[in-house]
């Protein structure tokens, strides 16, 4: 099983970016999936997450800019992210709780990382 995240990139203050991450693998339910960041000296800091019945949850900083959504079929969230400001510049990651076929239980799975980067 693997989370193939995509879409960080340069923009600038006031730009929108929009993050994919996307699970695949011999998978037998996928529950709560989310994103998360980190940027430099800081610890990694929850960003939103969504159940698999879309009942979201943002940080206080992505409420009203970010919004998160997943599509159950496609075993992917996304991060749609608005009014980026310079202190949103982090390298961004998706998680997910996924029981993978041959798996006893629930795991806790990460993306790779992408980084987002806000400046003029």
């Amino acid at each position: 099983v693997q989370l193939q995240a995509s879409g960080g990139g340069l923009v600038q203050p006031g730009g929108s970016l929009r993050l994919s991450c996307a699970a695949s693998g011999v998978i037998f339910n996928i529950g709560d999936m989310g994103w998360y960041r980190q940027a430099p000296g800081n610890e990694r800091e929850l960003v939103a997450t969504i159940t698999r019945g879309g009942s979201a949850n943002y940080a206080d900083f992505a409420k009203g800019r970010f919004t998160i959504s997943r599509d159950i079929f496609k075993s992917t969230v996304t991060l749609q992210m608005n009014s980026l400001k310079p202190e949103d510049t982090a390298v961004y990651s998706c998680n997910a709780a996924i029981w993978a076929v041959g798996s006893v239980g629930v795991d806790d799975y990460w993306g790779q990382g992408t980084q987002v980067t806000v400046s003029s």
